[in-house]
Protein backbone atom coordinates (compact mmCIF):
# COMPACT_ATOMS: atom_id res chain seq x y z
CA UNK A 1 0.00 0.00 0.00
CA UNK A 2 1.41 3.48 -0.96
CA UNK A 3 2.13 6.07 1.56
CA UNK A 4 -1.18 8.01 0.33
CA UNK A 5 -3.26 4.97 0.96
CA UNK A 6 -2.11 4.53 4.14
CA UNK A 7 -2.18 8.51 5.33
CA UNK A 8 -6.34 8.06 3.63
CA UNK A 9 -6.87 4.51 5.64
CA UNK A 10 -5.09 6.64 9.19
CA UNK A 11 -7.57 9.98 8.28
CA UNK A 12 -10.87 7.72 8.17
CA UNK A 13 -9.90 5.82 11.57
CA UNK A 14 -9.22 9.15 13.25
CA UNK A 15 -12.34 10.35 12.09
CA UNK A 16 -14.74 6.89 13.30
CA UNK A 17 -12.59 7.17 16.15
CA UNK A 18 -13.43 10.87 17.46
CA UNK A 19 -17.33 10.21 15.95
CA UNK A 20 -17.37 7.38 18.91
CA UNK A 21 -15.91 9.28 21.66
CA UNK A 22 -18.20 12.41 21.00
CA UNK A 23 -21.20 10.24 21.63
CA UNK A 24 -19.60 8.62 24.42
CA UNK A 25 -18.84 12.07 25.69
CA UNK A 26 -22.50 13.10 24.75
CA UNK A 27 -24.32 10.58 26.74
CA UNK A 28 -21.94 10.57 29.73
CA UNK A 29 -22.19 14.26 29.72
CA UNK A 30 -26.26 14.62 29.45
CA UNK A 31 -26.31 11.59 32.61
CA UNK A 32 -24.16 14.03 34.43
CA UNK A 33 -26.87 16.64 33.46
CA UNK A 34 -29.49 14.84 34.87
CA UNK A 35 -28.12 14.24 38.60
CA UNK A 36 -27.46 17.78 38.27
CA UNK A 37 -30.89 18.88 37.00
CA UNK A 38 -32.45 16.88 39.86
CA UNK A 39 -30.20 17.98 42.41
CA UNK A 40 -31.12 21.59 40.89
CA UNK A 41 -34.65 20.83 41.62
CA UNK A 42 -34.04 19.63 45.29
CA UNK A 43 -32.45 22.54 46.27
CA UNK A 44 -34.43 25.23 44.08
CA UNK A 45 -38.05 24.10 45.78
CA UNK A 46 -38.05 21.15 48.04
CA UNK A 47 -41.87 21.50 48.55
CA UNK A 48 -41.99 20.10 44.94
CA UNK A 49 -41.94 15.98 44.55
CA UNK A 50 -39.52 15.75 41.79
CA UNK A 51 -40.15 13.08 38.87
CA UNK A 52 -38.00 11.96 36.20
CA UNK A 53 -39.26 11.20 33.29
CA UNK A 54 -36.85 8.52 31.02
CA UNK A 55 -38.14 9.03 27.29
CA UNK A 56 -37.13 6.11 24.63
CA UNK A 57 -35.70 9.14 22.34
CA UNK A 58 -35.16 12.36 23.47
CA UNK A 59 -37.10 14.35 20.71
CA UNK A 60 -39.52 12.06 19.50
CA UNK A 61 -42.78 13.65 19.26
CA UNK A 62 -44.79 11.16 20.95
CA UNK A 63 -42.27 11.73 24.52
CA UNK A 64 -42.45 15.04 23.56
CA UNK A 65 -46.13 14.65 24.03
CA UNK A 66 -45.74 12.45 27.03
CA UNK A 67 -43.76 15.11 28.88
CA UNK A 68 -46.42 17.77 28.15
CA UNK A 69 -49.26 15.82 29.65
CA UNK A 70 -46.90 14.67 32.59
CA UNK A 71 -45.65 18.75 33.26
CA UNK A 72 -49.49 19.62 32.91
CA UNK A 73 -51.04 17.59 35.79
CA UNK A 74 -47.50 18.04 37.71
CA UNK A 75 -48.51 21.50 37.55
CA UNK A 76 -51.58 20.92 39.55
CA UNK A 77 -50.21 18.25 41.85
CA UNK A 78 -47.42 20.07 43.30
CA UNK A 79 -44.41 17.74 41.14
CA UNK A 80 -41.78 18.83 38.99
CA UNK A 81 -40.68 16.80 35.79
CA UNK A 82 -37.09 16.26 35.13
CA UNK A 83 -37.37 14.67 31.10
CA UNK A 84 -34.22 13.30 29.87
CA UNK A 85 -33.40 10.19 27.71
CA UNK A 86 -31.30 8.42 24.53
CA UNK A 87 -30.68 10.93 21.70
CA UNK A 88 -31.66 7.73 19.53
CA UNK A 89 -33.09 5.02 20.81
CA UNK A 90 -30.73 2.85 23.03
CA UNK A 91 -31.78 0.37 25.22
CA UNK A 92 -28.16 0.25 27.39
CA UNK A 93 -29.00 4.26 27.66
CA UNK A 94 -31.80 4.02 29.25
CA UNK A 95 -30.49 1.96 31.63
CA UNK A 96 -27.57 3.95 32.25
CA UNK A 97 -30.29 7.11 32.64
CA UNK A 98 -32.20 4.89 35.00
CA UNK A 99 -29.12 4.17 37.22
CA UNK A 100 -28.04 7.66 37.40
CA UNK A 101 -31.28 8.55 37.85
CA UNK A 102 -31.73 6.45 40.75
CA UNK A 103 -28.54 7.75 42.49
CA UNK A 104 -29.97 11.09 42.25
CA UNK A 105 -32.61 9.85 44.85
CA UNK A 106 -35.75 11.80 42.87
CA UNK A 107 -39.46 11.43 44.55
CA UNK A 108 -40.12 8.88 41.56
CA UNK A 109 -39.40 7.63 38.17
CA UNK A 110 -41.49 6.83 34.83
CA UNK A 111 -39.46 4.65 32.46
CA UNK A 112 -40.22 2.57 29.28
CA UNK A 113 -39.85 -1.10 29.77
CA UNK A 114 -37.50 -2.61 27.41
CA UNK A 115 -37.76 -6.12 28.18
CA UNK A 116 -34.22 -6.82 29.76
CA UNK A 117 -33.27 -8.34 33.25
CA UNK A 118 -30.73 -5.92 33.91
CA UNK A 119 -33.59 -3.31 33.66
CA UNK A 120 -35.92 -5.36 36.19
CA UNK A 121 -33.33 -5.25 38.50
CA UNK A 122 -32.28 -1.82 38.32
CA UNK A 123 -36.03 -0.86 38.95
CA UNK A 124 -36.15 -3.14 41.72
CA UNK A 125 -32.99 -1.32 43.33
CA UNK A 126 -35.17 1.61 43.01
CA UNK A 127 -38.06 0.36 44.64
CA UNK A 128 -35.98 -1.26 47.27
CA UNK A 129 -34.12 2.47 47.86
CA UNK A 130 -38.13 3.69 48.57
CA UNK A 131 -38.44 5.29 45.17
CA UNK A 132 -41.45 4.29 42.79
CA UNK A 133 -41.15 3.40 39.21
CA UNK A 134 -43.61 3.06 36.76
CA UNK A 135 -43.76 1.92 33.60
CA UNK A 136 -44.91 4.04 30.16
CA UNK A 137 -45.21 3.54 26.67
CA UNK A 138 -44.31 -0.35 27.49
CA UNK A 139 -44.62 -2.61 30.30
CA UNK A 140 -41.80 -4.57 32.42
CA UNK A 141 -44.09 -6.97 33.76
CA UNK A 142 -41.02 -9.48 35.03
CA UNK A 143 -39.95 -6.37 37.26
CA UNK A 144 -41.46 -5.18 40.44
CA UNK A 145 -42.55 -1.77 39.12
CA UNK A 146 -45.79 -0.33 40.42
CA UNK A 147 -48.17 -0.11 37.73
CA UNK A 148 -48.03 0.09 33.54
CA UNK A 149 -49.46 3.27 32.01
CA UNK A 150 -50.06 3.32 28.29
CA UNK A 151 -51.16 1.68 25.48
CA UNK A 152 -52.09 -1.64 25.31
CA UNK A 153 -50.21 -2.67 22.06
CA UNK A 154 -51.01 -6.10 21.88
CA UNK A 155 -54.97 -4.72 21.57
CA UNK A 156 -53.45 -1.92 19.12
CA UNK A 157 -51.83 -4.60 16.92
CA UNK A 158 -55.31 -6.44 17.23
CA UNK A 159 -57.13 -3.04 16.31
CA UNK A 160 -55.07 -2.44 12.88
CA UNK A 161 -55.95 -6.18 11.96
CA UNK A 162 -59.33 -5.56 12.53
CA UNK A 163 -59.29 -2.16 10.31
CA UNK A 164 -57.52 -4.06 7.58
CA UNK A 165 -60.13 -6.79 7.16
CA UNK A 166 -62.98 -4.92 7.31
CA UNK A 167 -61.61 -2.90 4.49
CA UNK A 168 -60.12 -5.79 2.15
CA UNK A 169 -61.88 -7.64 -0.44
CA UNK A 170 -61.52 -11.22 0.77
CA UNK A 171 -57.75 -11.59 0.41
CA UNK A 172 -54.37 -10.04 1.00
CA UNK A 173 -50.81 -10.22 0.55
CA UNK A 174 -49.43 -7.61 3.65
CA UNK A 175 -46.44 -6.10 4.15
CA UNK A 176 -44.90 -4.65 7.93
CA UNK A 177 -42.64 -1.99 8.74
CA UNK A 178 -42.01 -1.72 12.23
CA UNK A 179 -39.98 0.98 14.07
CA UNK A 180 -37.51 -0.85 16.03
CA UNK A 181 -36.88 -4.28 16.37
CA UNK A 182 -35.68 -3.82 19.60
CA UNK A 183 -38.86 -2.18 21.01
CA UNK A 184 -40.96 -4.49 22.81
CA UNK A 185 -43.71 -2.24 22.28
CA UNK A 186 -43.73 -2.83 18.44
CA UNK A 187 -42.83 -6.36 18.74
CA UNK A 188 -46.28 -6.41 20.55
CA UNK A 189 -48.40 -4.60 18.11
CA UNK A 190 -47.10 -7.20 15.16
CA UNK A 191 -47.93 -10.04 17.66
CA UNK A 192 -51.52 -8.66 17.93
CA UNK A 193 -51.62 -7.67 14.59
CA UNK A 194 -50.36 -11.20 13.39
CA UNK A 195 -53.09 -12.97 15.77
CA UNK A 196 -56.14 -11.54 14.14
CA UNK A 197 -54.91 -11.37 10.62
CA UNK A 198 -53.52 -15.00 10.75
CA UNK A 199 -56.78 -16.37 11.61
CA UNK A 200 -58.49 -15.16 8.31
CA UNK A 201 -57.61 -17.50 4.89
CA UNK A 202 -56.83 -15.70 2.56
CA UNK A 203 -54.77 -12.91 4.45
CA UNK A 204 -50.72 -13.21 4.75
CA UNK A 205 -48.00 -11.67 6.22
CA UNK A 206 -45.45 -12.08 3.73
CA UNK A 207 -42.46 -9.58 4.97
CA UNK A 208 -41.75 -7.79 8.08
CA UNK A 209 -39.06 -4.86 8.44
CA UNK A 210 -37.41 -2.17 10.22
CA UNK A 211 -37.25 1.46 9.53
CA UNK A 212 -35.69 2.29 12.42
CA UNK A 213 -37.89 5.01 13.19
CA UNK A 214 -36.95 6.73 10.20
CA UNK A 215 -39.42 7.81 7.63
CA UNK A 216 -36.27 7.86 4.69
CA UNK A 217 -35.85 4.29 6.48
CA UNK A 218 -39.59 3.43 6.08
CA UNK A 219 -39.23 4.48 2.59
CA UNK A 220 -36.20 2.54 1.39
CA UNK A 221 -37.93 -0.50 3.01
CA UNK A 222 -41.17 -0.36 1.52
CA UNK A 223 -40.06 0.04 -2.26
CA UNK A 224 -37.19 -3.21 -1.24
CA UNK A 225 -40.47 -5.06 0.28
CA UNK A 226 -42.15 -4.18 -3.47
CA UNK A 227 -39.05 -4.95 -5.39
CA UNK A 228 -39.14 -8.31 -3.34
CA UNK A 229 -43.26 -9.03 -3.21
CA UNK A 230 -44.28 -7.44 -5.92
CA UNK A 231 -47.80 -9.12 -5.35
CA UNK A 232 -48.34 -7.60 -1.70
CA UNK A 233 -51.49 -4.92 -1.83
CA UNK A 234 -51.16 -3.44 1.83
CA UNK A 235 -48.57 -2.42 4.01
CA UNK A 236 -48.64 -1.11 7.34
CA UNK A 237 -46.68 1.21 9.63
CA UNK A 238 -46.04 0.51 13.38
CA UNK A 239 -44.88 3.68 14.27
CA UNK A 240 -45.82 7.27 13.59
CA UNK A 241 -43.14 8.04 10.65
CA UNK A 242 -43.75 4.92 9.16
CA UNK A 243 -47.01 5.88 6.82
CA UNK A 244 -45.15 9.05 5.35
CA UNK A 245 -42.13 7.04 4.48
CA UNK A 246 -44.40 3.89 2.99
CA UNK A 247 -45.83 6.27 0.74
CA UNK A 248 -42.82 7.27 -0.56
CA UNK A 249 -41.84 4.03 -1.07
CA UNK A 250 -44.83 3.09 -2.76
CA UNK A 251 -44.42 6.05 -5.58
CA UNK A 252 -41.00 5.06 -5.63
CA UNK A 253 -41.89 1.89 -6.82
CA UNK A 254 -44.61 2.58 -9.29
CA UNK A 255 -46.75 1.71 -7.20
CA UNK A 256 -49.04 3.98 -6.36
CA UNK A 257 -52.80 3.62 -6.34
CA UNK A 258 -52.46 -0.29 -5.92
CA UNK A 259 -51.42 -0.63 -2.56
CA UNK A 260 -53.47 0.19 0.85
CA UNK A 261 -51.09 2.09 3.35
CA UNK A 262 -51.98 2.10 7.18
CA UNK A 263 -49.94 3.59 9.54
CA UNK A 264 -50.20 4.79 13.27
CA UNK A 265 -50.28 8.31 15.34
CA UNK A 266 -51.56 10.69 13.62
CA UNK A 267 -48.77 13.42 12.55
CA UNK A 268 -49.54 15.91 10.57
CA UNK A 269 -48.00 14.05 7.19
CA UNK A 270 -50.26 11.41 8.21
CA UNK A 271 -53.05 13.15 8.61
CA UNK A 272 -52.66 14.73 5.41
CA UNK A 273 -51.93 11.38 2.92
CA UNK A 274 -55.42 10.25 4.87
CA UNK A 275 -57.39 13.79 3.94
CA UNK A 276 -55.65 12.76 0.32
CA UNK A 277 -57.09 9.25 -0.07
CA UNK A 278 -53.31 8.10 -0.43
CA UNK A 279 -53.56 6.62 3.58
CA UNK A 280 -56.45 4.78 3.96
CA UNK A 281 -56.45 5.04 8.04
CA UNK A 282 -54.32 5.08 11.38
CA UNK A 283 -54.69 4.02 14.96
CA UNK A 284 -53.97 6.61 17.06
CA UNK A 285 -52.43 6.72 20.58
CA UNK A 286 -52.84 9.05 23.62
CA UNK A 287 -49.55 10.41 24.76
CA UNK A 288 -50.61 13.55 26.75
CA UNK A 289 -53.25 11.65 28.39
CA UNK A 290 -50.75 8.81 29.25
CA UNK A 291 -48.06 11.22 30.90
CA UNK A 292 -51.17 13.12 32.41
CA UNK A 293 -52.53 9.72 34.03
CA UNK A 294 -48.90 8.85 34.76
CA UNK A 295 -48.83 11.60 37.41
CA UNK A 296 -51.80 10.84 39.00
CA UNK A 297 -50.79 7.41 39.55
CA UNK A 298 -47.91 8.65 41.23
CA UNK A 299 -49.68 10.86 43.61
CA UNK A 300 -51.72 8.70 44.53
CA UNK A 301 -48.41 6.47 45.56
CA UNK A 302 -47.58 9.38 47.40
CA UNK A 303 -50.34 9.81 49.27
CA UNK A 304 -50.13 6.16 50.60
CA UNK A 305 -52.65 4.39 47.94
CA UNK A 306 -52.19 0.99 45.96
CA UNK A 307 -52.68 1.79 42.52
CA UNK A 308 -53.74 -0.71 40.29
CA UNK A 309 -51.14 -3.01 38.31
CA UNK A 310 -52.28 -1.26 34.74
CA UNK A 311 -53.52 1.72 33.27
CA UNK A 312 -54.53 0.65 29.81
CA UNK A 313 -55.25 4.40 27.63
CA UNK A 314 -56.78 3.60 24.38
CA UNK A 315 -56.47 4.03 20.58
CA UNK A 316 -58.91 5.85 18.21
CA UNK A 317 -59.46 4.97 14.44
CA UNK A 318 -58.59 8.05 12.38
CA UNK A 319 -59.56 7.52 8.72
CA UNK A 320 -60.31 9.83 5.34
CA UNK A 321 -63.79 12.58 6.14
CA UNK A 322 -63.03 12.41 10.08
CA UNK A 323 -62.38 15.75 11.92
CA UNK A 324 -58.41 15.98 11.82
CA UNK A 325 -57.17 14.72 15.69
CA UNK A 326 -54.15 16.16 17.86
CA UNK A 327 -50.67 15.85 16.90
CA UNK A 328 -50.11 12.34 18.68
CA UNK A 329 -46.68 11.27 16.89
CA UNK A 330 -44.89 8.03 17.13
Amino acid sequence: MTNRKWSLALIVLIVIFGFVLLRFLSSSLKVDDLVWQIGQSNTADPSLKHVVLIAQELDNPFWREMEQGANEAAGKLGMKIDYTGPIRINPSEQARLLEKAIAAKPDGILVQGIGNSDYDRLIGKAIDQGIPVLTVDADEPESPRLAYVGTDNREAGKRMGELVLSNAQGSGRIGVIIGSELADNQKQRLEGFRSVVSAVPGFQVVDVRSSNISRIGAAKEAEAMLASHGDIDTIIGFSALDAAGILEGVKAAGKEGHVKIYGFDDLDMTRKGISRGEIRASVVQQPIEIGAKAIHVLDQVFRGEQPSPKYLIGTNVLERGQKEAGDNKR
